[in-house]
């Protein structure tokens, strides 16, 4: 892994985090000046169409990073995966800086607004995202190695199959943003099997990976 390039990366995605917080404050200055809470207060459509803008563009600005800091696509969507945990873990540390929010892991928070709204308490998204981080620095980690990274079906597949069901549990219970109601509970057992599911695919996935490559190293020492 390059360090240089990795330390970058962070530092990007460390800055792009407080600016996302940064109009995330002003927001709730706005509309909330008594403090985030559910439900919540509904903002203008002009309003609401630019905050979906402003959520799209911040995708698009991850991507655009990662695609240029990557020599192939495998590279640029680990990067992707990289910039974006990184970001999203910092976007609520810098939230916790300036505005003392959340109270805990555990506080509901509007997570996306595409194509549905995302909501669910902090700790989920802050668990994906540090998975983010972890995995895509593990295989960044063997191709600075030089060990050949080739991602099989069945992993992308299950990752894939894994990345909806967690995406299902935040958006299941969308219309309470739309109808201004306060959520329930979240639905756990949802969550923790698609974060199961994923972390098993891969964990298998590395597994058979490290041991590949110290077949391969062994056979080059001989």
């Amino acid at each position: 892994m390059d360090m240089k390039r990795t330390l970058w990366l962070t530092v990007f995605a460390i800055a792009m985090a407080y600016l996302e917080s940064a109009v995330v404050v002003y927001l709730r200055e706005l509309y909330f000046p008594d403090g985030f809470q559910f439900p919540i207060v509904l903002a203008p459509m002009r309003i609401a169409v630019i905050e979906l803008g402003r959520e799209l563009a911040t995708v698009l600005m991850l991507v655009g990073i990662a695609v240029l800091a990557s020599r192939d696509r495998l590279e640029s969507f680990l990067h992707f995966c990289f910039l974006f945990g990184v970001w999203d873990i910092f976007y609520y540390v810098w939230l916790k800086v300036c505005l003392n929010w959340p109270e805990s892991l555990l506080t509901w928070d509007i997570l996306f607004l595409l194509p549905l709204p995302w909501l669910g308490p902090v700790l989920a998204p802050v668990l994906v995202a540090v998975g983010l981080v972890v995995g895509s620095s593990i295989l960044l980690r063997f191709r600075a190695r030089g060990v050949p990274v080739v991602i099989p079906r069945w992993v992308w597949i299950l990752e894939i199959l894994a990345g909806l069901v967690v995406i299902t549990s935040f958006v299941w219970d969308f219309r309470v943003v739309l109808e201004t109601r306060s959520p329930g509970a979240f639905h756990w057992p949802l969550y923790g099997a698609g974060m199961v599911l994923g972390i098993v695919a891969f964990g298998v996935f590395v597994i058979r990976l490290g041991r590949r490559s110290v077949t391969s190293a062994g056979e080059s020492l001989g």
